[in-house]
């Protein structure tokens, strides 16, 4: 396995442990909370929201590029995620998707009139993978005995 094989195993392992993150356009200074379905086999993100967000009009008119933010000490993964966001009507990909999250914003379930399937096709990520919470807090405490800094672990890009 090479190195960028394994960055991506640990990428694609430590982002399906962590439901949501922070979405927003590129030309947009503001990113809104969302829950995201990973599909490592296609590079792809999907977000389900309703027709009237910000985030779903400023796509109507086609994809624009994006980004997508994961902030997880538990899980160790930090990473800014650029793509091209944009809307699909793909019912089938719905059907595979709908949870009871998502049930839990449209009074008529998954055939509201207000549900909107969004894509994000990665194009590219910055990834810190870390050792999580408690390997964060033993390499504090290893710096303060040995006067070493403490190793935070790995900082690397992947592109899609």
């Amino acid at each position: 396995m090479t190195t960028d094989d394994k960055h991506a195993a640990t990428f694609w392992d430590r982002l399906d442990d962590i439901n949501t993150g922070m979405l927003g356009l590129l030309d947009d200074a503001r990113l809104v909370p969302m829950s995201r379905y990973a599909e490592p086999e296609t590079n792809t993100l999907w977000f389900i929201t309703a027709k009237g967000t910000d985030l779903a009009t400023s796509v109507a008119g086609g994809g624009k590029p994006a980004l997508h933010v994961v902030s997880d000490a538990a899980e160790g993964l930090y990473a800014r995620i650029d793509g091209t966001l944009s809307l699909s009507d793909d019912r089938a990909k719905l059907d595979e998707l709908w949870n009871a999250v998502a049930s839990s914003w449209f009074e008529d379930g998954k055939r509201d009139e207000d549900v909107q399937l969004m894509r994000f096709d990665m194009t590219e990520a910055e990834v810190w993978a870390t050792g999580g919470k408690l390997a964060f807090v033993y390499e504090i405490a290893k710096s303060k005995v040995t006067g070493q800094k403490p190793d935070m672990g790995e900082h690397y890009r992947l592109t899609f």
